[in-house]
């Protein structure tokens, strides 16, 4: 999708760039933008991809794994989970399953069985399983903001991707989730891909502290 030489090469896209490298030194990022720029399968998948698979491009200068990892995924509603981020994912979306198992932005060859599917939501993954560089698995779970806060407590997670904004309650969860708590333990990585259509929201103003009426 980004090859390394030519008119498209990744270098050019500098926005990109600075958000994977401040992986190193941030627990939570966001690449709020306007719609159609890459936010989704440029950064959010592709760093995703990364992380689950141990596979890094030579010019990355972001968190790395050494390990497999635990991860959620989320969007809106259980349908653009679906549609959006498991397509770019996976390769695979809608109703019907529509589209090829490997042809997102995770190797085909790289996916281990076949992905858990959610009841009740037609053609939905539940759980995807990704081998890591290492010969361990990755796994990766789908979810949304529909199904409430309490849906996002649990254990520990390594990484949470929020495509689109989600509620205030909703991301502080996650971040619950990706925030060391014992001695010893390493944070996760909170990535969001959102266009601010909701203005100067709670979330948003986390990453734009400097906009908040006086």
């Amino acid at each position: 999708m980004y090859p390394e030489t030519g008119a498209l090469r990744r270098e050019l896209y500098q926005k990109h760039m600075q958000f994977f490298a401040g992986g190193a030194e941030h627990l939570e990022r966001c690449m709020m933008a306007a719609n159609r720029v890459g936010k989704t399968w440029g950064v959010g998948a592709y760093e995703t991809t990364a992380h689950l698979t141990g596979k890094y491009p030579d010019w990355w200068r972001g968190r790395r794994f050494d390990r497999p990892i635990d991860a959620w995924v989320a969007g809106d509603t259980s349908e653009t989970t679906r549609d959006v981020i498991q397509v770019a994912l996976t390769g695979i979306g809608g109703e019907g399953g529509d589209g090829e198992l490997g042809t997102g932005m995770v190797p085909g060859e790289l996916i281990v069985g076949k992905p858990s599917t959610k009841r009740g939501i037609s053609g939905a993954f539940d759980t995807l399983r990704v081998r890591h560089v290492t010969g361990g698995i990755s796994k990766v779970g789908f979810k949304s903001y529909d199904q409430g806060r309490a849906k996002f407590q649990g254990t520990k997670k390594d990484l949470g991707w929020l495509d689109e904004e989600p509620p205030i309650d909703v991301y502080e969860e996650v971040l619950l989730r990706l925030t060391a708590t014992v001695p010893g333990e390493e944070n996760g990585l909170m990535l969001c891909t959102f266009t601010p259509l909701n203005g100067l929201s709670k979330v948003a103003l986390k990453f734009l502290p400097e906009m908040a009426p006086q």
